[in-house]
């Protein structure tokens, strides 16, 4: 099934991000058929799990960008890495990334399947090895990349350090020693770019079905992940 095909017919959910006027508002079908049908922005490839806006206020491009997480509470500020990289590395650089994380993790599976627009479920699975993990996370392979309303998180507690492949399909890290992540993002030649923007920081559309959400369960169940 087609980007378009699961648009009109399943879940699809907006940005949260305020807008004035949608850019979808006074498109006529065959223009919202031709833009969610585009995957390609020069070198950059989109999965089919997120569109940008109709009017492009995000252009995708592949890179990263430092910044910092400040925990509202406690006032505690956590270095970051956002990365944005194209359909074809994307889950290799994942994959990869989880590396620094050492061999026994937690997971944290995030659906919004079935819930209103801007909210989700966080589903906790500790310890287990990350060999299993990735063996199991390589046989879903189809939802991780291409369904709207999955992401994961892969932490250690102990060190710590977070790896996130969210349902845009961007890479996060959070820690206070991130060289470990960056030497792997070298080694796929995605470049430190301080002005890169994010399609999550722009109107865009997400895409999911039900086939997705059976394989979520599915993956739910292998993983053996609790509410």
């Amino acid at each position: 099934m087609g980007f378009l095909q699961r648009f009109l017919k399943t879940t699809t959910r907006e940005s949260q991000a305020p807008r004035s006027r949608s850019s979808f508002q006074d498109v006529s079908e065959e223009e919202l058929e031709a833009h969610l049908n585009i995957a390609r922005y020069g070198d950059f490839v989109l999965t089919d799990a997120v569109r940008p806006a109709y009017d492009l206020e995000v252009v995708p491009r592949a890179g990263y960008r430092r910044d910092t997480f400040r925990d509202r509470s406690t006032g505690v500020e956590i270095p970051v890495l956002l990365v944005s990289a194209s359909r074809e590395h994307v889950l290799d650089v994942f994959f990869d990334l989880l590396d620094p994380l050492g061999e026994e993790v937690d997971v944290v599976l995030e659906t919004s399947h079935e819930r209103e627009t801007g909210d989700h479920l966080d589903l906790y699975r500790e310890h287990i090895d990350l060999p299993i993990l990735k063996s199991i996370l390589y046989d879903f392979e189809d939802i991780l990349l291409d369904d709207g309303c999955t992401g994961i998180a892969v932490l250690n507690p102990q060190r710590p350090l977070e790896v996130q492949f969210d349902e845009h399909k961007l890479l996060i890290m959070y820690g206070h020693d991130l060289e470990g992540f960056e030497d792997v993002l070298a080694d796929y030649r995605l470049p430190p770019t301080p002005d890169l923007r994010f399609i999550t920081e722009g109107e865009h559309v997400h895409s999911s079905s039900d086939d997705f959400t059976r394989r979520f369960e599915e993956l739910r169940y292998r993983l053996g992940v609790d509410d």
